[in-house]
């Protein structure tokens, strides 16, 4: 059983967790405390620090791919989305909108966006202000190095969240402290230099990570930090239109090396979004998740309401079948995907295709499925829905699949079932024209136990930065750079724990180029919140088509940044709207 311990996640990184008599999730609030009196124990220590860390796990775990962050990354691309099945989920049209860059000052979900970027960074602030002013950590009787290593952390996470606010919004009001007047937007390039001096100043008094499969608690550690700053410096030409891949490849490659920590790949890619994936080699820093405390990674809104008898566990919430894969197939079963020999009519795209871009042969496209102990398959939900496990089948929903019939689940958004009433949609296809069955389905971070073993249910923790990542990053700088050959290898060797008997499409100097790239990322981190940072960095975002998503067009590079909200602006008047956003409402 994991010791699960999210707002006191420093104890297990300084070696005191005897402090604790407990698990519980949430701080404890007083409604009235002299700060100079609270902190009368190292439990409080942590539970003010906690507060900055419980906002960080709700903007990136919050229901996964409807968290503030995954989904403007997610539901905005060429990856996924949430098409209207009928009436359900059409939501005022404001899913539609977002899949098709139909942004503006009022569009929802981008000032959860911001909201989520600037409360974080109060909090941590907040957190590092108390601390540091009220705590005498020596008389306390903390261990050496539990100082620095607690204000370093909050800020690291603030550089976090200023990197979030960074990626999506551009230059932002830069904050020390949560004292003194609010402030005007920064440049791009102060913002991003601001960042780079936070995680400059952490990463060496950061506690480091020497124990190969210790458990990751949700602390920050040097290597998250450091793999935090690669990304920074990976994405500098799209932030601040300065070419660092060079220093981003430095820093993988200490990573890669062990100079911030002990990490490996794990050969079994179902132990890092695993029921223990706590203890996983490969994770560097990720979202805690527990069964009754705190569960982070049960019931994704793209669970299909029949999904309790597959599972054999009726225990699961959020079963509204909603967000899908972006499709590969047309209304007629033919394919989108460039190169196909089975061409649709309508044309071929080199982006999506998301499911059809993963080999037949790769372990991870089977049905997801729990197989006891803990042990479980498959990434995804598509074709007939009867578990290849149990044999127990996933029936309709009533709408266009009656309760009656099993379920099959499509590689399509279109209305390709006869419903009364709606005659004249027959054959329509589109975000707006989804049924019941449309699309695969995501099964990456929610391995769902049999209602016997319930208790590993909400128990996988959920990934933010991962030693993959770094593989990665260091491949495509090394690409740039001109060696394709030493990308390829980098690649392949996360690629060969997907085919055990070998891998069939390997990468090679000869067919990497920036689309099997982005291909590459896709298949590797497909749900995990970087897309549309991705298509950004290669210039594919607002210049390319797929699936019902034509080109941005002419002077739309703008909408690579998000437009800032208008309840933003209003509540601090010396915040000016982006480029572009001006004049559109």
């Amino acid at each position: 059983m994991k010791k699960y311990k999210l707002l006191i996640i420093i104890l297990a990184v300084v070696g005191i967790s005897s402090v604790f008599k407990s698990c519980e999730v949430e701080p404890t609030y007083y409604s009235q405390s002299t700060p100079e009196l609270f902190f009368d124990t190292q439990e409080k220590v942590y539970q003010r620090m906690g507060r900055a860390f419980t906002h960080w796990a709700w903007c990136m775990a919050d229901n996964q791919a409807h968290s503030n962050f995954i989904m403007l990354q997610e539901f905005t691309t060429d990856e996924m989305l949430v098409p209207s099945r009928y009436n359900d989920w059409y939501d005022g049209g404001n899913y539609l909108r977002m899949y098709h860059h139909d942004f503006t000052p009022t569009t929802p979900g981008v000032y959860d966006a911001w909201r989520a970027f600037s409360m974080g960074v109060a909090q941590a602030w907040s957190a590092k202000d108390d601390i540091d002013q009220y705590v005498d950590f020596d008389a306390l009787g903390f261990p050496e190095g539990s100082r620095e290593a607690v204000l370093m952390q909050l800020q690291t996470l603030s550089a976090f969240f200023y990197w979030f606010g960074l990626d999506m919004f551009g230059g932002v009001p830069l904050y020390t402290s949560t004292q003194g007047d609010i402030k005007p937007r920064a440049t791009d390039v102060e913002t991003f230099e601001f960042i780079d001096s936070l995680l400059t100043e952490a990463i060496p008094q950061l506690p480091k990570k020497t124990v190969l499969g210790a458990q990751e608690t949700g602390a920050i550690n040097q290597a998250a930090a450091a793999l935090l700053k690669a990304r920074l410096y990976f994405n500098a030409e799209s932030y601040i239109r300065k070419d660092m891949y060079a220093e981003a490849a430095a820093i993988c490659q200490d990573i890669i090396d062990g100079k911030y920590g002990t990490y490996a790949l794990e050969n079994e890619w179902t132990n890092i979004f695993g029921f223990d994936n706590d203890s996983s080699t490969e994770i560097i820093w990720s979202v805690p998740s527990q069964n009754a405390i705190s569960e982070r990674s049960t019931g994704p809104h793209s669970n299909h309401y029949g999904m309790g008898e597959y599972w054999s566990n009726g225990e699961i919430g959020n079963r509204n079948n909603g967000y899908c894969l972006v499709p590969s197939l047309d209304v007629e079963g033919k394919s989108y995907l460039y190169g196909s020999d089975n061409p649709s009519s309508k044309g071929t795209y080199r982006l999506g295709s998301p499911f059809a871009k993963f080999h037949e042969d790769d372990v991870r496209k089977q049905l997801n499925a729990y197989e006891g102990e803990g042990k479980w398959r498959g990434m995804f939900y598509f074709g007939e829905m009867i578990n290849p496990v149990t044999g127990a089948a996933c029936h309709g929903g009533n709408r266009q699949v009656k309760p009656n019939e099993v379920l099959v689940l499509v590689d399509q958004i279109a209305r390709i079932t006869p419903q009364a009433g709606a005659e004249v949609d027959h054959g329509k296809e589109g975000a707006r024209w989804g049924e019941e069955a449309s699309g695969v389905r995501l099964a990456k971070f929610s391995p769902t136990p049999w209602l016997t073993e319930k208790t590993l249910k909400g128990n996988p923790d959920i990934p933010v930065f991962r030693l993959a990542e770094a593989y990665y990053m260091l491949a495509e700088c090394k690409l740039r750079a001109g060696d394709k050959a030493a990308a390829a290898s980098l690649i392949n060797t996360v690629r060969e724990r997907y085919f055990p008997e070998g891998d069939p499409d390997p990468v090679t100097a000869s067919n990497l180029d920036e689309w099997r790239m982005l291909d590459e990322w896709m298949i590797e981190f497909i749900g995990e919140g970087r897309r549309r940072t991705d298509l950004i960095r290669w210039n594919k975002y607002t210049t390319e088509s797929w699936w019902d998503k034509p080109a941005d067009g002419p002077g739309k590079a703008h909408y690579n940044r998000f437009p800032i909200p208008i309840q933003a602006m209003g509540s601090n008047h010396l915040i000016e709207q982006n480029p572009g956003y001006d004049t559109e409402q």
